[in-house]
């Protein structure tokens, strides 16, 4: 395996790769890697002649006060399990190298940033679509994975590569949680030992939820309420938003039907978790029980893209 720090570098490799007629495979993360970048990992490997990792910190999603220097990092570990998890290439480029002086253009992606995660982020989804763009027409995969975790980005991804007629196929994976529950982050490393234990309340709201639908609940300020009161029972909890949207456009929903995406992020202490369910109302009850006899997962099945 190898680390390439430079963008003609990695297009060298990738235009060698493309004239031995291999497909590339893609997984772009901010580092410090957990199980579930692995799992995309090694989707990639089974499905990809050459699979490659980015490793970027991205100063552009990241606003004023945000946790951009507390971010954790570790090169040296995340080469290791890349490379026993199916790697062939890290691209971990310096910011200076993705954003040199006299950068001036981004890439904005309208309606599906408005709320979640974009409205108490602003400019968040700019970073986010303007890097993955740039990390699209340099590395040029044929198939990039995402998790489940972040659905709004991952939707918003989707939206991009199929407006702008991207040719690749975007792949989401759900969401990989450790066995209390808790959505596996990179910025979970940063939680102190209070804060990791009161971190799992996340998870058991969002099924909490997925059972009050279940048992006929169809009024989302009810599931919201309880969501919100439940977590405001928890020490070092401060929340950024709690929201049931549909699962399209990801607009707030009046009454609860069809598929919907029960969506929040919450603040333990400094460090800021998201976590998400997509319930499918007329399927609920079968997901209840089912998810009652397997760990934990989000009820979200893989899903795939293919931009034109």
């Amino acid at each position: 395996m190898e680390i390439i720090r430079e963008i003609s570098g990695i297009r060298k490799i990738i235009k060698t790769a493309r004239e031995n007629g291999q497909s590339v495979g893609f997984v772009p993360t901010m580092g410090f890697l957990h199980e579930g970048h692995l799992s995309l990992l090694r989707r990639a490997r089974k499905e990809n002649d050459l699979v490659v990792l980015s490793i970027f910190v991205n100063p552009l999603q990241f606003g004023v006060n945000e946790d951009f220097g507390e971010y954790p990092r570790d090169l040296e570990r995340d080469a290791a399990l890349s490379e026993e998890n199916g790697c062939d290439i890290i691209f971990s480029p310096m910011a200076k190298e993705m954003y040199p002086h006299g950068y001036a253009t981004y890439v904005d992606v309208q309606r599906l940033t408005e709320g979640l995660c974009g409205a108490s982020r602003p400019g968040h989804f700019r970073g986010v679509t303007t890097v993955v763009t740039k990390l699209f027409n340099i590395v040029t995969p044929d198939r990039a994975y995402f998790g489940q975790k972040d659905a709004q980005q991952a939707m918003v991804i989707k939206r991009m590569t199929e407006d702008l007629n991207m040719d690749l196929e975007i792949i989401v994976l759900r969401t990989v949680r450790e066995t209390d529950g808790l959505a596996m982050s990179s910025r979970n490393a940063n939680l102190t030992t209070a804060e990791r234990s009161s971190a799992p309340v996340l998870f058991q709201c969002l099924k909490q939820a997925e059972e009050q639908i279940s048992s006929g609940e169809r009024n989302p300020s009810t599931i919201i309420d309880r969501i919100t009161k439940t977590i405001e029972n928890e020490p070092l909890t401060k929340i950024d938003y709690v929201s049931i949207v549909d699962s399209t456009e990801l607009k707030e929903v009046t009454i609860i039907k069809d598929r919907v995406l029960i969506a929040l992020a919450v603040r333990f202490g400094k460090t800021r978790l998201i976590d998400n369910i997509i319930v499918e109302v007329e399927k609920c009850s079968v997901s209840c029980a089912n998810q009652k006899s397997t760990a934990p997962q989000s009820p979200m099945q893989t899903s795939t893209t293919k931009a034109v």
